[in-house]
């Protein structure tokens, strides 16, 4: 089967996107009407399907991703050049009941759907009853300035604790804070720090300490709370002679611990799934996006748990997150965390559409809109069952909202905490990028996936050739694989794993 050349999203849609480079002469049929190109169309980017006047919304989705600069003709390239966004600091929203129980009905129809065909995966049950997919040894540093004590810990750890089928091997996440912080910015640093601590993907942790810094040894402890002192360790450098025999051997002692645990079986909807996008390309919210959604769709039907952040690239499409809102408590959740973050912008001066990225814009998508309403996709239909605070773990199944930023690092550090197993990462232009927990790398195109075979787990581009049901029981039996531990992932293959935490305030 040929590759398509375009493919127009929605009914309502003015624009096409070229699924491949098209020519300026170039005849292509849209809806039964021959149109011919006015312009080269890069792969990713759009070409009008009607005259468009200016100041006319563009739809894309079935939604405007902004209007008209200045009149476009049938045929031509819709861009940044020519189109500007819609968005602004303030807008309204409100709650549909009746838009809401629609959706809702139709989750009661997945849900039954998917009620005696759970796949089952393999992973370790935990004592306080969560499951990890990985029995790794972390160690959790409450300052930086005992990051370089940790590394030289991961390396005597690499050659003298080998791997065995139920020890997974060890990590630090180093970071630079946990002293001359204030205020908030001091707090987030603790809890994603505890949040780590408790993550059920290590069977062992040793938190390390300096002991003069903001963030006390014992504030820190208290903050963790209790912990099963098999699995969760302390030590604080300033206290011992000899900083890394101390460490070595309590690491060893963690390591006897969790080389006894085993995996084992248990339904796909016990795992915790987040969703992140990065290197986003026009393609995005046309393959990678959606087959996330679709899992999403499939996983929370099923009792799982999915976790949607990035709430900036929300913006001009939080209403039809919105319509899916649980109730009228979340949709007033929902409300104030897409306020909440446009006010973090307004004070910094900024405004809350300066996205997207130089690489966003080259690979096809053009205002904030066109990239939000790509992004939310991986959402899928599931409805919004909770909205999370920055630091805050998962307390309710379904597809939760988190507060945090777009920057990929940050939140997939905040994914993790929130307590993800796994984070399904979509990317139209590619990422080595990895998390603490197993980064599955999903290109919206296949060159890509071919390109960078060492960085991508998936190749979304073949919706573009292949049924949607096929593709995505390829996808679950590859996440099926991921958590059980019969595959890494390429971030995981690569040793490629870090963290980053968000600061919004005074650094003394």
């Amino acid at each position: 089967m040929q590759i398509r050349k375009f493919v127009k999203v929605h009914p309502e849609d003015s624009v096409a996107v070229a699924i491949q480079d098209l020519s300026k002469g170039e005849v292509v049929e849209v809806s039964g009407v021959s149109i011919t190109l006015a312009e080269d169309i890069p792969r990713g980017h759009k070409f009008a399907l009607k005259q468009l006047a200016k100041d006319e919304p563009v739809i894309k989705y079935g939604a405007p991703i902004g209007a008209a600069k200045t009149a476009i003709g049938i045929g031509e390239h819709v861009h940044a050049s020519n189109i500007v966004t819609l968005l602004s600091e303030t807008a309204e929203y409100r709650y549909d009941r009746d838009l809401a129980a629609q959706f809702q009905q139709k989750e009661q129809e997945r849900k039954k759907q998917w009620a005696h065909k759970v796949p089952t995966i393999k992973a370790y049950r935990r004592k306080d009853g969560k499951i990890g997919i990985r029995n790794e040894l972390w160690i959790v540093p409450t300052v930086g300035c005992v990051n370089k004590v940790a590394e030289n810990l991961v390396s005597w750890a690499e050659a003298n604790l080998p791997r065995t089928a139920s020890y997974d091997g060890i990590h630090v996440w180093a970071h630079p804070y946990g002293c001359s912080q204030l205020g908030d910015d001091h707090e987030a640093t603790r809890t994603i720090l505890a949040d780590l601590v408790h993550h059920p993907n290590a069977g062992g942790v040793l938190v390390l300490s300096l002991g003069c810094e903001n963030n006390t040894p014992e504030s820190f402890k208290a903050l963790v709370g209790e912990v099963d002192p098999n699995r969760v360790k302390f030590l604080t450098t300033q206290e011992v002679d000899d900083e890394l025999e101390a460490s070595k051997q309590l690491l060893h002692e963690l390591y006897e611990t969790l080389k006894q645990d085993k995996r084992e079986p248990m339904g796909m909807d016990n795992l915790i799934v987040g969703f992140k996008c990065g290197g986003s390309d026009g393609l995005s919210g046309i393959t990678a996006n959606p087959l996330v959604g679709r899992f999403c769709d499939a996983l929370t039907a099923m009792g799982g748990t999915g976790i949607l952040t990035e709430v900036p690239e929300m913006f001009g499409a939080e209403q039809l997150l919105m319509n899916r809102a649980a109730n009228e408590t979340v949709y007033t959740q929902t409300v104030s965390l897409i306020n909440d973050f446009k006010q973090y912008f307004v004070k910094h001066d900024q405004v809350v559409y300066e996205n997207p990225s130089p690489g966003n814009k080259a690979g096809g998508i053009s205002t904030l809109e066109d990239k939000s309403l790509g992004c939310i996709q991986k959402g899928g239909q599931a409805i919004v069952t909770d909205v999370l605070s920055y630091g805050m773990q998962v307390r309710t199944r379904g597809l939760n909202l988190l507060s945090g930023p777009g920057n990929d690092i940050v939140s997939t550090t905040a994914l993790t905490a929130c307590g993800s197993h796994i984070i399904l990462f979509t990317t139209g232009r590619g990422t080595p990028l990895g998390a603490p927990v197993p980064t599955v790398k999903i290109s919206s195109n296949s060159p890509l996936a071919e390109k960078k075979a060492n960085w991508i787990d998936f190749d979304a581009g073949r919706l573009l050739k292949e049924d949607n049901d096929t593709v995505l029981s390829d996808f679950l039996s590859l996440i099926q694989a991921v958590a059980s531990g019969e595959m890494q992932t390429k971030n995981e293959e690569n040793g490629y794993a870090e963290i980053s935490l968000f600061k919004d305030g005074v650094i003394l």
